[in-house]
């Protein structure tokens, strides 16, 4: 995985700088107001996939690079490796929730990350999020700080990772069981601390998707 070295803000700057554009120029070369660029610039927010998409085009930059990932800054969506391509989708990533206890954040986008939709054998990527992982309950499978990686689906088999939205507002990450009208979340962390969680039909339990890879980004 490529690691995040730059912020989205300095990126830009720097590409602004070196293809000698003005922002303004920028703005109407994109669609974007001066006032949003402006912001990006000052690192108040980050565009979201599709105005970065907008301004790697008009900058002639890899959106990648502009994420703020070690890759070449000139543009390279697509490389072609003997009869394959090497595409990367920018995955978002949702709000930390916790592998302690179930914690449900807003559901609001923080960032993307991009990952290779053919090295990964991702048909649609758009059915992918990433989770960013707060806690040690499961320390063996995906530690914390990391990003889990979810597949959106509502079902999922025993003894398979999901995450999981309990009692319609707190959601976890664990390992899935279901032993007739209980279902066990179960961790899996080498503290042995973490105990199972059960829960009856007195409880509203939701599967918002299953565990499929992770990416820990090294510092």
């Amino acid at each position: 995985m490529n690691e995040l070295i730059d912020t989205f803000a300095n990126r830009l700057k720097c590409a602004i700088r070196r293809k000698n554009i003005k922002p303004i120029e920028l703005s109407k070369k994109t669609g974007i107001s001066k006032t949003n660029i402006s912001c990006y610039m000052s690192g108040k927010y980050e565009a979201k996939q599709d105005g970065i998409k907008l301004l790697s085009d008009a900058l002639k930059v890899d959106p990648v690079w502009l994420m703020g990932y070690d890759v070449p800054m000139e543009k390279k969506e697509v490389e072609i490796v003997g009869t394959k391509t090497k595409q990367y989708y920018m995955c978002p990533v949702y709000a930390q929730i916790s592998a302690r206890q179930p914690n449900w954040a807003e559901e609001n986008i923080e960032g993307r990350i991009p990952i290779d939709i053919n090295l990964m054998n991702i048909v649609n990527p758009e059915e992918y999020f990433f989770l960013r992982v707060n806690g040690e309950s499961m320390n063996k499978v995906v530690k914390n700080g990391a990003f889990a990686l979810i597949h959106k689906q509502d079902t999922v088999e025993n003894g398979e990772i999901a995450v999981v939205l309990v009692n319609s507002f707190d959601a976890t990450i664990n390992k899935f069981t279901k032993q007739e009208n209980l279902i066990i979340l179960e961790p899996q962390s080498e503290d042995t601390s973490f105990k199972l969680q059960v829960y009856d039909k007195n409880n509203s339990i939701k599967i918002l998707g299953k565990y499929v890879g992770k990416m820990e980004i090294s510092k």
